[in-house]
């Protein structure tokens, strides 16, 4: 089995043997697998977040612009960056810098809400964090939709860019821990659901002695049946992860955060 899928079992022993629907899929189109020389790397995409960038991610790795790319930047307790086609700052693929996409606005019921705040709410989509403006402020427009944006906590997926706004291209970078800061400022694309011990594990440096590379990336519906590693992530929106959440607030009460959270997977 992929050496990533270590952390299963204590993900399961966190919530325990949940029925359904307390557990979903992965959907194929839009997991990106990565093989890196620390181990295996998975990737839930979140077009809802940044359908552009998303577009632009599972192009570059059906390209094959990501295999044997550096991990030219990391800074422990940050970030791991890599994407970069000349493995530094700056570079870009054959194709159009992207807009930004900072923002977003989805179906409520596409969203778990985790935390109410009289001045905002926090929680998921699918597993990856978000916060969004307090009900309060979206009840004085007429958009329904919920209005938000990626939370940068550990294992979220973004977009690097140059100093303006509608720079990014191919960078992509992993949160090793969070930094909030981030928020509005870079295009989250995702969140590592299984793996994330790998990015710990790259080497650290700006670029680093002996950087670690992605040996291979691929989108998860181009990967063979037989092949594909076969995980279920937990539904957020599911009574045993509401359940989860709930804890976690009454044991950490005004410290509490979104980021504290993590959100277990299984294999199937």
């Amino acid at each position: 089995m992929v050496r990533a899928l270590g952390i299963a079992a204590a993900a399961v022993g966190l919530m325990g043997a949940a029925p359904e629907p307390d557990w979903r899929p992965l959907d194929p189109e839009n997991t990106l697998v990565i093989g890196t020389t620390k181990g295996q790397v998975i990737v839930e995409l979140r077009p809802e977040f940044a359908p552009k960038g998303v577009e632009r991610i599972r192009l570059l790795a059906r390209e094959g612009v990501y295999n044997g790319l550096q991990f030219h930047r990391v800074i422990d307790g940050f970030v791991a960056q890599t994407g970069n086609p000349d493995n530094r700052d700056g570079g870009t693929s054959a194709h159009p810098d992207l807009p930004p996409e900072f923002s977003f606005r989805i179906a409520p019921e596409l969203a778990a809400v985790a935390v109410e705040r009289s001045d905002a709410r926090e929680g998921f989509v699918g597993a990856t964090p978000f916060q969004a403006v307090s009900s309060g402020e979206q009840a004085r427009g007429s958009d329904t939709r919920l209005r938000g944006w990626g939370a940068y906590c550990a294992g979220v997926v973004g977009m690097g860019r140059q100093a303006a706004p509608d720079s990014a291209n191919s960078e992509i970078f992993f949160m090793r821990a969070p930094a909030r800061r981030l928020d509005h400022e870079y295009t989250v694309v995702g969140r590592v659901v299984a793996g994330r011990e790998a990015i710990q594990g790259v080497a650290v440096g700006e670029p680093p002695k002996m950087p670690d590379l992605m040996l291979k990336v691929r989108v998860l519906a181009d990967i063979p049946e037989a092949e594909r590693p076969r995980i279920e992530v937990a539904e957020t929106r599911g009574p045993a992860f509401q359940a989860k959440v709930a804890a976690l607030k009454r044991e950490r009460g005004a410290a509490f955060s979104i980021c504290d959270v993590e959100v277990p997977i299984r294999l199937r």
